[in-house]
């Protein structure tokens, strides 16, 4: 097998870490070729401000072997946003896997190409995945056939070792997440709607709810164009 050709779509008022996190992984694979991607190769502003520098545009982007898609704010205005979305429909037929992190899921299902398939998302917005043909399944990764998706924010570093594991085995895999010293002990475990307590579930809930709403809208408006 060749080196390895993996995407990452950039966008704006994306999450960076949705994009990073899998970023460093990737970018350990031996000889692996990893291609940040846009319509253009302007800096791209993250939702907290980070620029972000995209190294391909749509129109030039090589053959993949992965196309990925993190999630974030800016991941509603990608819902009809038809060149994006046509370029995810171009590339996902020649991939090997079709990827995403968080909220990028949407994307995907947006774009038609996880109808039918199992997926997950950040649990605030899971429940949509079923408006776009999907199978909502609240786990960390979800792998179906060539699919696979991560969860909220921080599971994109599992994610990707996942992935790394499948694509070119679980000792390159471990290799990677010794070096990265990825070795998880969070000081509360409140990272989940189950684990979290029931007042501080109550209170992210009521600052979710406004942005929710408008993606849920996003949503409905993509699956309307599906069909």
């Amino acid at each position: 097998m060749g080196a390895l050709s993996i995407g990452l779509v950039l966008f704006p008022k994306l999450t960076q870490l949705d994009l990073t996190g899998p970023l460093e992984v990737f970018s350990r694979v031996p000889g692996a070729q990893v291609h940040l991607l846009w319509k253009d190769l302007k800096p791209v502003a993250s939702d907290k401000g980070f620029a972000i520098v995209p190294t391909t545009t749509f129109a030039d982007c090589p053959a993949l072997d992965v196309i990925c898609v993190p999630g974030g704010p800016g991941q509603v205005d990608l819902m009809d946003d038809a060149e994006t979305l046509d370029f995810l429909r171009r590339v996902a037929p020649g991939c090997r896997w079709v990827t995403s992190v968080c909220t990028g899921s949407l994307v995907l299902g947006a774009a038609g190409l996880l109808k039918g398939y199992k997926a997950t998302c950040h649990w605030g917005s899971i429940d949509q995945l079923s408006l776009l043909g999907v199978q909502p399944v609240a786990e960390r990764i979800v792998r179906d056939r060539n699919r696979m998706t991560g969860g909220g924010v921080t599971s994109g570093i599992d994610f990707a070792l996942a992935l790394v594991s499948e694509m070119v085995g679980r000792e390159a895999a471990e290799a990677i997440q010794l070096q990265l010293e990825y070795d998880p002990k969070p000081p509360f475990n409140a990272g989940t709607p189950l684990s979290a307590p029931p007042a501080v579930l109550a209170e992210v809930r009521k600052k979710m709810a406004d942005f929710i709403a408008k993606r849920r809208a996003a949503t409905e408006k993509a699956a309307k164009a599906l069909t």
